[in-house]
């Protein structure tokens, strides 16, 4: 998938499912309970990336406690609007996990392998606790037994671009979660 132009780019936009201004106000929510939370405890938030590194962004600046950021790379759509059902990670954390509580930060629950996936190899690491958040939950589409501890926005089966989620690298930087139109 090549896009060149504006007009282009749009017209796969059929409609805007959650605003920016929607996203910011359950960010800044989402910041203040997990600053209660973890108050006084060594906290690192992990992105899955790539997706999700527009939602860790502004849910870090909305944490009001000291923090870590950690990254991992994971994937299991490869180009197409629909998962593959095999787990890839391509980038690994760097931190040791034993010392912190560990923090989760995914853009969206789909299928559940790729989370679930991650998860597990997290836990197995030790970690002094784990939950995770999503910016995203879209039961519908549920294959594994997985949920998220908090999700900031309950979507139908329906596939979202934007707010960092894309088709082929391209409509992360839209501001909004909008429906895709093939």
């Amino acid at each position: 998938m090549e896009i060149k132009s504006v007009n282009e780019f749009e017209k796969h936009i059929n409609r805007v499912l959650i605003t920016a201004e929607e996203i910011g106000e359950a960010v800044k929510k989402a910041g203040k309970e997990i600053s209660e939370e973890w108050d006084g405890r060594p906290l690192l938030l992990v992105s899955i990336l790539k997706g999700s590194f527009v939602f860790l962004a502004d849910l870090n600046r909305a944490i009001t406690v000291p923090c870590e950021v950690g990254f991992m790379a994971a994937k299991s759509y490869f180009e197409g609007t629909e998962s593959t059902g095999t787990v890839q990670i391509t980038m690994d954390l760097a931190q040791d996990v034993s010392r912190y509580h560990v923090l989760i930060v995914e853009d969206i629950v789909d299928t559940g392998r790729t989370l679930s996936e991650v998860y597990k190899i997290l836990k197995a690491r030790g970690p002094l606790s784990i939950k995770v958040i999503t910016l995203l939950d879209k039961p519908d589409r549920r294959l594994v037994d997985f949920d998220a501890d908090k999700a900031l926005f309950t979507i139908p089966d329906h596939f979202v671009i934007g707010y960092g989620l894309d088709l082929g690298e391209y409509y992360r930087n839209l501001p909004y979660i909008a429906e895709y139109k093939e």
